[in-house]
């Protein structure tokens, strides 16, 4: 056990024995066990400094760890509310930080690609859990509303373009004309020569040209709110790659003044990056045309952000693919000077196979989503158990949601993994709707018995090994969002949460509430509303919203 936790649990077992933390250190060590779902992952072993500071007795292992734990968790996750595990000695010596986090960042005139929704929900994820832990986060979602592709869309626009199928299902049409456009340019070098020309004219301030775009731009975020709106997400700055077309000129002027600019035999300016001066790395900075490109539109954002917000550390929210485009970006930064460079860092992640909607061809995000919500209710409508809901399509979106959400961040973000929509919709099991419907069934606990038990109960009462495994697994809560804030990944939370919801399935069935004595039942009442707290924090880190009925 990592000296860290042991600190953790030493400090919660100090407010319990009125000792400290020091003293207790060296008597805490982990016991491993057998991993079945019915137990906690690990239990505690400590020795006799239980019984009392003079006494020694040998006492069962398994006694010790109940007992530390009745003690000190269910006290804990009541105090802290909402910030149960975010309190412990493990986050205590935590430098506060100012955090960007740049996720999403879909093509503006494209319909949201299914493409996009692992960027967003890992970065939405990435931003929440750095919230928690008291940091001061900023979520940009930096839009792709400028490049070349404008000026095939600008010009396919004009040739195959229809007023009337803008107004009335403008990103549909916008996608549509951006195919049509492609398959042209691929036969007809005449129509590459017009879409450079277009851009050519954007780039240089053409009010036609820039109103088009501007129309496309605004139709285009319209949509996408609406889409945000469905996941629950927001942002606290939306920024395009157009805003740093003209800071991008600064930085050409910035790397030409330190001599690292080049030209190609093709005419492009390219930064060697290879170190060794034989151009066998190089990034392209501006076409021969005089435009500007990603990379260098990547620049002048990254510095203007500093200038503006001081970051302590930025992460971008890209797919794998996007590797080497980070590493020269972050490359760029340290040749012109700016050490701050280090603190730029990408979070990668691999691809989803196999998310394809009834319809087939291309996946866009709103067709995942109303199939979501549309196969979640058709569940719902065949389970006998399902409660009277007062808006049962809003319930259905977010247990969907929660089912997508559970499957994407099960491994890890760097895999690639196939999608399964029979499977992500199972009840029973690793997946999302297990833990909204664990959740669920736990509020209805509460609402069914709370008033009568809850003022009524001796933690004491807790003697069933299910009660024990459940304790255990609350006290371990800290640790799992270590893990998760070191490495970023959620799936440390996820198996947590799914263990969690396995261990209070089994005492559900065995740990009656209804006819027990009064302290026994306000125990175990006062322990399932301790899991289903513990649920709904680590399921609002995630970007899930918690169900009370379904």
């Amino acid at each position: 056990m990592a000296c860290g936790f042991r600190r953790s649990i030493a400090c919660q077992l100090s407010r319990v024995l009125a000792l400290p933390p020091e003293s207790l250190i060296k008597s805490i060590s982990a016991v491993p066990v057998s991993k079945k779902e019915e137990v906690a992952d690990f239990q505690l072993s400590v020795d006799s400094l239980l019984e009392d500071n003079n006494h020694k007795s040998q006492v069962d292992t398994q006694d010790q760890a109940r007992r530390l734990a009745e003690k000190a968790v269910l006290q804990q996750v009541t105090e802290d509310g909402c910030k149960y595990g975010l309190k412990s000695e493990l986050f205590s010596d935590l430098p506060k930080k100012r955090i960007v986090v740049e996720f999403s960042s879909p093509n503006i005139a494209k319909k949201f690609h299914v493409g996009h929704l692992r960027s967003t929900i890992i970065g939405n994820f990435i931003a929440n859990l750095k919230e928690a832990l008291g940091h001061q986060v900023t979520r940009i979602n930096y839009i792709g509303d400028w490049g070349m592709q404008f000026g095939l869309l600008g010009t396919g626009f004009q040739l195959f373009g229809y007023e009337e199928k803008l107004q009335t299902n403008p990103l549909q049409h916008l996608f549509d004309v951006y195919v049509q456009v492609n398959k042209e340019a691929t036969d007809d070098k005449n129509v590459t020569k017009l879409a450079h020309e277009f851009f050519h004219r954007l780039e240089m301030g053409d009010t036609q040209a820039l109103s088009l775009w501007q129309r496309f731009r605004d139709l285009s975020i319209e949509e996408y709110t609406q889409i945000y709106k469905r996941l629950g997400i927001y942002f606290d700055e939306y920024s395009g790659e157009s805003f740093y077309r003209e800071k991008s000129q600064d930085v050409l002027k910035l790397l030409d003044s330190k001599g690292l600019l080049q030209k190609t035999a093709e005419g492009n300016v390219v930064v060697d990056l290879s170190g060794t001066g034989d151009l066998s790395s190089v990034c392209t900075v501006m076409r021969s045309d005089g435009t500007s490109l990603y990379a260098t539109r990547d620049l002048a954002a990254a510095i203007h952000r500093m200038d503006k917000y001081n970051f302590d550390t930025m992460i971008y929210v890209a797919d794998k693919g996007q590797r080497r485009h980070f590493q020269q970006v972050f490359q760029m930064l340290k040749i012109m000077g700016y050490d701050w460079a280090e603190r730029c860092q990408h979070v990668p992640f691999g691809i989803v196979k196999g998310m394809k909607t009834r319809r087939g061809g291309v996946t866009f995000l709103e067709d995942v989503l109303n199939e979501v919500q549309s196969r979640m209710l058709q569940n719902m409508a065949s389970i006998k158990t399902t409660k009277q809901l007062e808006n049962p399509q809003e319930t259905a979106e977010r247990v969907g949601l929660a089912a997508v959400i559970i499957q994407d961040f099960r491994g890890t973000l760097l895999s690639d993994y196939q999608f399964s929509w029979d499977r992500v919709f199972q009840s029973r099991g690793d997946t999302g709707v297990f833990l909204q419907y664990t959740h669920a069934r736990l509020c209805s606990l509460e609402e069914t018995f709370g008033c009568g038990y809850l003022n009524d109960s001796n933690v004491a009462c807790l003697q069933e090994p299910q009660s024990v495994s459940i304790l255990q697994h609350l006290l371990r809560f800290d640790e799992v969002l270590y893990l998760s804030s070191q490495d970023l990944q959620p799936k440390h939370i996820v198996s947590y949460l799914l263990t969690l919801s396995h261990l209070a399935a089994v005492a559900h069935k065995t740990l009656q509430v209804k006819d027990s004595p009064p302290d026994v039942a306000g125990a175990r009442l006062h322990l399932f509303k301790a899991v289903r707290s513990v649920l709904a924090n680590g399921m609002k880190l995630l970007g899930i919203t918690p169900v009370c009925r379904m």
